[in-house]
Formats: structure tokens, C-alpha cells, sequence
């Protein structure tokens, strides 16, 4: 268990008090004021995934409905002792019971539709109990203002009914008297008030024996009196009883709500306990939001990795990220250095993102970032001094250290501030070296800082100790902030009185003081912090090509994934496409052979032409169409060398036509109906001539030798004679598997058009008909299309 001691030296109450602000509810924030961090591993583990679950609904959802939730365990107590809740308090149990209810219907509709994974909260909204009854109950009686409603019983509504009714028969008595003709001089004002809870009217003092009845108030003055008439007393009477009734059902109806509330209050407890649960998880994601913050991976092997941490409690802008890895092959770490710089907030930062991690409150870290569990956390920080037991600073610090001494183990992470302060600097620092083998000989996992120069050699001949210092800008004699593992603190105090402008000769008269080894370790020291700087560079430039190949890779991956997915179920859907097809196909043609069998049995059956051409192209039709040889076809007929007489199709019309003559390189005239245009070659499409010759076991029809044109001029001609070489030539047409023909009938009287138009009308293979555009002819062609 972490030490109450640890919690206030690192300050983890006003995380906590930052956390709260988000919450919602007073729910999330008292269940806030308790959290403590965890010590059991799989615990801490469902903490910060619960959080991160609800990082991943708010960053998708935006928002979670967590309004009109009450504290209500309190008048779920009262009613379970057999007390009456009042409106207000059942119409905050009736609030808080459908907040639970749009919760979980907010969770199933994020459950079925939206492409995350929140098994934590459909975890609890499976367990929050459904009061649904309840709540209706307490909407059907009481308003969300608290006022029982006139619908709660019949009862009731035949009370207000009555008072009402009779309130109004009081008004109009009293109307009466203040509407008399005397009225402006024996009443102060023109008015109904009540005194008492009854109706009174203002009367002057020298002619209250005008009205009689009962004196229930008089002005200040004592030159008004509220008077209630002799003739309303009885009136009065009744109004008073009637809200006697009232309020003896309102009573009988409160307490037959809580009866309710009674049977249900364990429930009751279950859901304001889940609610609460839900809005302080809900509560860090958005801290975190709010923060920057990441959820750290964790670990039980007692490594600490915090990738660009800033301390939580200072100023996003403000604080200077800094990167922290120990606990693997380092297990402890000496920050040496001046007491200026920053080693206290190092120590603090540490500490507090280890707290908060195990809370499960996301840390102000970059993505990568690694924090353990620790049994024990321990933290003597800060200047100490106990008045009370007339301590020295150096004992009150060292009452602390033994006390850590005699609790800490393998699992503890041991945190030393300025350690062996307050006493001589000789035999401070013996202590602290003493101190810091102990602590690091046990294996617990330990930070230190000093300013003794006697511990900048501690870690060069210790394993696992590292050093570590806070960088120093001299040039602006302030402290970067900026932590240095691997570089002892050195002295700036040359550096920054020669900048402040102290003589050279005192300062290489100092110099003279400290000796050739002192020289020798800080020139070291600046070596060190120079290498440092450019490794440092040359890491995060590493780091980020890293990251970016990483992603790319990643990026890659989900495509070809995607990729292979989605070709996986083409080629199932073209299969299943192709079955039907083919299935289709193989239903059709049988029933056309099924009918060509059977007028083959007939003997004495001719079969017509125009029955050979549907049976044909019925066959056409049940073929399955391979679409990608379609193309390929349509691809060479494009690609071959067109000729005088050719016939094409011109592709931006949609029309047959034939080559007539090529006008230039890549011009042709083509006679489209009774239209010659000049066309570009690309937008003509060679049409293969159709051979028509045809064999069937019961005639036989023999191919053309002439060509069929795309129109049949009819001007001049008589109409039965037009009639029939229109049917002979629909007929070919259709032979020749045109799909639209003109005819050329003139304009004319209009007979032989209407006589045409009739025919087609009637022709069974005959699709639709329209007379021509400007461009075709107008009204002296109508264009045939044909099935």
C-alpha cells in the first residue's frame, strides 16, 4: 500500500482535485476524493485500459450523455427505514434512473454501430440494474419541478378540482365588495390578498365595522386592516379543509412512491455506484485530453521509461519535457549538481506520473512510454523541519529515512531529495553514499539528488548507478531545466562570476585553491556533457526516421491486408455472380429447346420467320455475357483499318451507319438514315457483318446476298403496296439484327404516315417508334426501334 506520507509529499491530491474538475457529477467526485493508486498489477492494467477506452469513445463520439445524475443514496436510505421522500427527492431518483437508461441505450447504439471496442462499459452497462418502472411511476406523479401533478389520483385531481372551484366563488364574492360603490373610499386599495392562508381584503381602519367578519393583519401603520368578511368565513372554511385533503393525498401518494423506492434501494445503491465508476473514468480521459496525456504501457519487472515527460502539475507551456529510463540495468541514479536546476521537480515527476499511472490516470508522456508497479513507493523531499519535536532539518530528514529504511523491499521505488543535507558535507555525504548502497543493495529502485561533489564518482564505480545532472545555460546564467543521465553535475560558479565580471586574476588565483584532480573531473565532466549534446541530437533525428519508417510500414501493411481482403471477396462475389448466370442461362436455354423439341413433333406446324427470330434471339439473350472479352472485342474492332462500305457505329449517337468516303486522315463521311455527317474515326466502331444463314430441323432460312439499308424510302408509293414493302423490310431488318431503322414516308397530306404508323403499332417486332429529330428528317421520318 502506497503511504499516506508519499501521497501528500508528491502532491498527488491536487491531481486528484484536477481530475475531479471533470467530472460531471457529485458522484465522480466523491468516488475522486478516495482514489488511491493500486498496487495489484492486473488491477492497474484494467485501470488505464478502462481510461483508454474512454479516451477512444470520446475522440469518436465527442461526448458521453451523463447529464441529470444525483447523488441518491441518501433518500434510498431514508426510504428503507420507512421515511417519506419528498417530490424533489423522488424526482432526482427518478432523474438519476433515466440518466442510467439513456447511458445504456448510448452504449448499445456505440456497441452496434461504431468501430471501436469498449468492453469495460458494456461491462458495467449490462450491470446497471433497469428501474425503468420506477421511474414512470415517479414522472406519472411528480413534475421535474418537484410538484405533484393533479394526474397522481383521481383523488387528488377531484380535490384541486373542488378547490379551485371554490377558490373562484370566494374571488367573485369578494370581486363584489371591491368593485362597490364605496369601495375607493373605505378600502386602501382595490385588491384580493391573503393573510393566513385565506382571502382578505384591505379595509381602513375607521370602517372595519362596515364589513365585519374576522381581522387577520394590519398594516405597519396600523391604518389597514385585512379583513375577511362574515360572508366569506364559511367559504374560507371550505378552501382550508379542501387543502387539508390535498395535502393528506399528496402525503399518501409520497409515501406510496417511497414504498417503491424501498423495494429497490439495493438496486438504487448499483446504479449511483456504476454511474459514479463511469464518470471518474470518463473524468481522466478527458484530463488526459486536456493535458496531452498518453496511457504508459505496464510492467512488473520494476523498469521506469518516460519518453518527454513534464512534470503534471506546472504549466503545459512551461514545463521542459525530459526523458527518464532506468530500472533495467540502471537502478538507481545520482543527480549531482548546485541546489538550482530542477532535480527536485525530476524527483517529483517521476514520482507523481508513477502514482497517477497506478490510479489509472494517463501521465504527461509521449506514446512509449513505460511505468512499473511498485508495492511501495517512498519520498523524503523537501525541507523538513519539525517544530513541535524541535528537530533539525538533518533529523527530520533522517526520522524519515529510517522510517523508509525499515519498510522498503525489492518492489519499493525509493526517492531522495538532497540526500545527507543539513550537516557536515563531509560526513553527509559518507551518509549518503552509505544510504544509497543500502537502498540499491536490496534492489529496490532508487533517485537521489545531492550537491556534494564527493558523489559525482559514485556511479562510475558502482553497477547499475548511473549519474545524471540538469543542464546549466551559462551564457543566460539560468538553469535549461533539460536532465542530463549518463553527465555529473559540475560547478559553474568560474564560469558564471567571470560572466558577471569578477577580475581573471581572482579567478586563477581560486582556480589555484582546487587543485589539478578537481581540473581534471570537470573538464571531463564538460567533455562529457558536449558528447552528450550531439549523441542526444543524433538519437532524436534516429528516433523520428524510426517512427516515421515504422508508420509507413504499418500504413503498408493495413493496405495489403485490405487489398488481399478485398480482392478475397471480389472474387467470391464474381463467382457467385457467375453461377447464377450460368444457372440462369442453363434454365432458359432448356426451355427453349424443351420448345423447339416440341414443335418438332409436330410435323404439320410451319414455323413463321418471325418465330425463328425470337427463338434466336431468346437463345442470344440466356448466353452469358463475359464482359471482359466484350471489351476486348470492342478493343479490336476500334483498332481495325477501316473502309469504303464498312458499316459502324458511331459511338457518340448510338446510331448505324456506312462509310461512304474517308475525307481527310482521320475523317469519314458516314450515312447515318437519311443523314450524311462527317465524323471523326475515333468516335466510329467497326460492326462486323452477321452472317444469316440459319439451319433448324423444320425449314430452313437461306442468308442475303444484298444488304439491308438502315431506311426504306416510302415517298410515292400507293399504301397497301407501302404497307407490305414496310413488313418485308422490318422483317430483314430484323434478320440483320438492326436495332433501329428509319422510314421515309414524306410529309404530304399525312395519310401514308398515319397508314404507317398504324402498322408498326400492331408489328410484334416493332419496340416503339418516334417521328425524326430536325437533323433526321422531322416529321417526313419516323425512327423504328426494334426488340
Amino acid at each position: 500500500m502506497i503511504t499516506k506520507r508519499a501521497l501528500k509529499t508528491l502532491e498527488f491530491d491536487k491531481v486528484r482535485a484536477q481530475v475531479a474538475n471533470f467530472c460531471t457529477s457529485s458522484l465522480g467526485s466523491a468516488q475522486l476524493d478516495v482514489l488511491e493508486p493500486s498496487i495489484i498489477y492486473d488491477e492497474v492494467v484494467r485501470l488505464l485500459d478502462e481510461m483508454d477506452e474512454g479516451l477512444s469513445l470520446l475522440r469518436v463520439r465527442g461526448n458521453v450523455p451523463m447529464g441529470g445524475i444525483f447523488d441518491v443514496r441518501g433518500h434510498a436510505k431514508r426510504a428503507q427505514i420507512g421515511g417519506m421522500l419528498s417530490p424533489i427527492e423522488l424526482m432526482e431518483i427518478a432523474s438519476t434512473i433515466r440518466a442510467s437508461r439513456v447511458l445504456r441505450q448510448f452504449f448499445e447504439a456505440v456497441e452496434e454501430t461504431e468501430d471501436i471496442n469498449i468492453p469495460y462499459f458494456i461491462e458495467r452497462k449490462q450491470a446497471i440494474p433497469i428501474l425503468t418502472a420506477l421511474e414512470h411511476e415517479i414522472i406519472a406523479c411528480i413534475d421535474d419541478n418537484g410538484a405533484v401533478l393533479d394526474s397522481a389520483s383521481i383523488q387528488l385531481r377531484t380535490i384541486r378540482q373542488q378547490l379551485r372551484s371554490q377558490e373562484n366563488r370566494v374571488r367573485e364574492k369578494l370581486d363584489g365588495y371591491i368593485r362597490g360603490k364605496n369601495a375607493s373610499k373605505m378600502l386602501s386599495d382595490t385588491i384580493i390578498t391573503i393573510r393566513n392562508d385565506r382571502f382578505v381584503i384591505p379595509v381602513k381602519q375607521e370602517y372595519r365595522g362596515n364589513y365585519g367578519g374576522i381581522v387577520h393583519d394590519q398594516s405597519s401603520s396600523g391604518q389597514t386592516l385585512f379583513i375577511e368578511p362574515a360572508a366569506i368565513v364559511q367559504a374560507n372554511n371550505e378552501i382550508r379543509q379542501l387543502k387539508m385533503n390535498e395535502n393528506e393525498e399528496i402525503e399518501r401518494i409520497l409515501l406510496m412512491l417511497s414504498l417503491e423506492v424501498q423495494n429497490v434501494a439495493h438496486d438504487l445503491f448499483g446504479v449511483v455506484q456504476i454511474l459514479g465508476e463511469i464518470d471518474v473514468i470518463l473524468a481522466k480521459a478527458k484530463y488526459g485530453q486536456a493535458n496531452n496525456c498518453t496511457k504508459p504501457v505496464v510492467n512488473e519487472k520494476g523498469m521506469i521509461r518516460l519518453v518527454k515527460a513534464r512534470h503534471p502539475l506546472l504549466n503545459i507551456e512551461e514545463a521542459v519535457a525530459n526523458t527518464i529510463e532506468f530500472g533495467d540495468d540502471i537502478t538507481a541514479i545520482v543527480i549531482t549538481g548546485p541546489n538550482t536546476g530542477g532535480k527536485t521537480v525530476t524527483l517529483k515527476t517521476i514520482g507523481l506520473c508513477t502514482l497517477m499511472a497506478q490510479a489509472g490516470v494517463p501521465i504527461p508522456v509521449l506514446d512509449g512510454s513505460e511505468i512499473a508497479v511498485f508495492d511501495q513507493i517512498f519520498a523524503d523531499i523537501g525541507d523538513e523541519q519539525s517544530i513541535e519535536q524541535s528537530l533539525s532539518t538533518f533529523s527530520s530528514h533522517m526520522v524519515n529515512i529510517v522510517d523508509i529504511l525499515s519498510k522498503f523491499d525489492e518492489q519499493s521505488l525509493v526517492l531522495f531529495d538532497e540526500l545527507g543535507a543539513g550537516t557536515d558535507p563531509q560526513e553527509g555525504a559518507a551518509l549518503a553514499i552509505s544510504i544509497l548502497d543500502e537502498v540499491h543493495g536490496r534492489g529496490a529502485r532508487v533517485m537521489a539528488t545531492t550537491h556534494y561533489p564527493e558523489l559525482k564518482a559514485y556511479g562510475f564505480n558502482r553497477p547499475g548507478v548511473a549519474n545524471a545532472s540538469v543542464e546549466f545555460d551559462v551564457e543566460s546564467l539560468s538553469p535549461t531545466y533539460k536532465l542530463l543521465i549518463g553527465v555529473p553535475g559540475r560547478s559553474n560558479a568560474f564560469e558564471i562570476s567571470k560572466r558577471l565580471g569578477l577580475p581573471a586574476h581572482i579567478i586563477k588565483h581560486a582556480q589555484s585553491f582546487t587543485g589539478t584532480d578537481r581540473h581534471e573531473v570537470e573538464s571531463m565532466i564538460a567533455s562529457l556533457e558536449t558528447s552528450r549534446k550531439k549523441s542526444e541530437k543524433d538519437a532524436e533525428q534516429s528516433a523520428e526516421l524510426r517512427i516515421e519508417s515504422e508508420k509507413i510500414r504499418e500504413d503498408l501493411t493495413n493496405q495489403l491486408q485490405q487489398h488481399e481482403d478485398q480482392k478475397d471477396k471480389l472474387e467470391q462475389k464474381a463467382k457467385d455472380k457467375a453461377r447464377k448466370i450460368v444457372e440462369e442461362a442453363k434454365r432458359q436455354a432448356e426451355g427453349i429447346i424443351a420448345e423447339l423439341r416440341s414443335m418438332q413433333k409436330n410435323a404439320q406446324y410451319v414455323v413463321k420467320d418471325h418465330e425463328l427470330i425470337d427463338v434466336r434471339k431468346r437463345l442470344e439473350k440466356a448466353a452469358p455475357e463475359n464482359t471482359v472479352l466484350k471489351k476486348q472485342q470492342q478493343i479490336k474492332e476500334r483498332e481495325k483499318t477501316l473502309t469504303q462500305g464498312d458499316e459502324v457505329k458511331v459511338l457518340s449517337y448510338g446510331q448505324k451507319g456506312i462509310l461512304l468516303d474517308k475525307v481527310s486522315s482521320t475523317q469519314w463521311t458516314v450515312q447515318i438514315g437519311i443523314l450524311k455527317m462527317k465524323l471523326d474515326e475515333s468516335d466510329l466502331q467497326y460492326i462486323k457483318p452477321e452472317k444469316q444463314k440459319q439451319t433448324f430441323a423444320m425449314t430452313h432460312v437461306k442468308g442475303r446476298d444484298t444488304y439491308v439499308k438502315l431506311e426504306l424510302d416510302l415517298r410515292g408509293e400507293r399504301y397497301d403496296d407501302a404497307v407490305l414493302r414496310a413488313e418485308k423490310y422490318i422483317d430483314d431488318a430484323v434478320l440483320s439484327n438492326y436495332n433501329q431503322v428509319s422510314i421515309i414516308h414524306g410529309k404530304g397530306t399525312g395519310a401514308l404516315r398515319q397508314g404507317i404508323q398504324q402498322f408498326l403499332k400492331k408489328h410484334s417486332r416493332v419496340k416503339s417508334y418516334r417521328f425524326g429529330e430536325s437533323s433526321e428528317g422531322g416529321h417526313g421520318v419516323t425512327i423504328v426501334e426494334l426488340k
